[in-house]
């Protein structure tokens, strides 16, 4: 057999298998009755259907836990793991934590000898979990974040973000010549925004070990630099936390609602303060709604004046009289 019939052979074979290799892939993507899509219903371990509910295949192997667990308290006991990284921790959460209980596997109380030796093994242990100048500064950060989002009331996802922010921040070098807990606290609150959940930078600063205009000026410091995408705050964004302080109905608050969204046709919120207009539309649709709520708790829960809630107040009602005009 000459080379030329050899090779025309050679390839005869390849490009058979190749459209074999094809009608098998389509077999195992495609029902082989009807042609449809196929699905696995991992709770049977069965492959089917969805159009014909014909099974293809069934037995699956389940890749998940051999046990099972019937609650949360279960499912962690009985997990072979440790905890998720995260970037909450300064480590992201990859160190060994030794229990403080000073009790052995069996529960039983650790003899004197065993107990100091325990007490110098978490001694050392925190000692190489901050190796360095960069890592304590971490460390003292993502707490101060942490203790600031709980007072806020902020979710776990907005934590994670100003752990992200601050991150990138000590990466940047952004951190000479301006406070830990100032930049800390302004990655929260950037955080916030992101998420929307904001909070108004009165709130902030009053949980804030630094001021009010350190804050601001960090913020934008922060911001500028890291070029951080972060839209003007919605006032509809604080109505529902500001309904739920003052124990509203869900009509208020819907009513509060539409009284921005008529402001924002009428371009009123240009230029205010989304914090004012937000408590002055809550104040107006709990009027409108018959409930009783004064100007002085909705200043006590929106954290701003009284005069700013009147004045917002009358420009909602006049921008709701315009939207109603024939």
């Amino acid at each position: 057999m000459t080379d030329s019939v050899r090779r025309f052979t050679g390839e005869r074979t390849r490009q058979r298998d190749e459209e074999e290799n094809e009608e098998e892939a389509d077999e195992t993507l495609n029902c082989p009755e009807c042609g449809g899509q196929l699905a696995s219903d991992t709770e049977h371990g069965e492959t089917v259907c969805r159009d014909c509910g014909l099974v293809v295949e069934e037995d699956g192997i389940d890749r998940g836990p051999e046990w099972r667990a019937f609650d949360s308290k279960e499912k962690d006991q009985k997990s072979r793991v440790g905890a998720p990284t995260t970037n909450m921790m300064h480590d992201k959460g990859l160190s060994t934590n030794i229990g403080w209980q000073n009790k052995d596997a069996y529960g039983n109380s650790l003899s004197s000898r065993q107990r100091e030796k325990m007490q110098r093994l978490r001694t050392w242990n925190e000692r190489f979990r901050t190796r360095d100048s960069k890592e304590r500064n971490l460390k003292q950060a993502l707490g101060e974040i942490d203790r600031m989002a709980s007072a806020l009331g902020l979710p776990e996802n907005v934590r994670e973000t100003a752990s992200v922010i601050y991150r990138r921040a000590l990466n940047e070098d952004l951190l000479p010549g301006r406070s830990i807990e100032g930049v800390s606290t302004a990655s929260l609150y950037a955080a916030a925004r992101q998420a929307g959940t904001p909070r108004s930078l009165d709130e902030i600063a009053s949980v804030s070990r630094v001021e009010k205009d350190e804050i601001a000026r960090t913020y934008r410091y922060v911001v500028r630099e890291l070029k951080l995408e972060i839209q003007p705050a919605d006032p509809e964004s604080y109505v529902p936390r500001f309904a739920s302080d003052l124990e509203l109905s869900d009509e208020a608050e819907r009513r509060a609602r539409k009284l921005l969204k008529n402001a924002k046709e009428q371009g009123v919120h240009s230029g205010k303060s989304p914090v004012g207009l937000a408590a002055a539309a809550v104040y107006a649709a709990s009027l409108l709604t018959n409930e009783k709520v004064t100007q002085s708790e909705v200043s006590d829960v929106a954290n701003i004046s009284e005069v700013t809630i009147r004045n917002r107040y009358h420009e909602l009602l006049e921008a709701e009289e315009q939207v109603h005009l024939p």
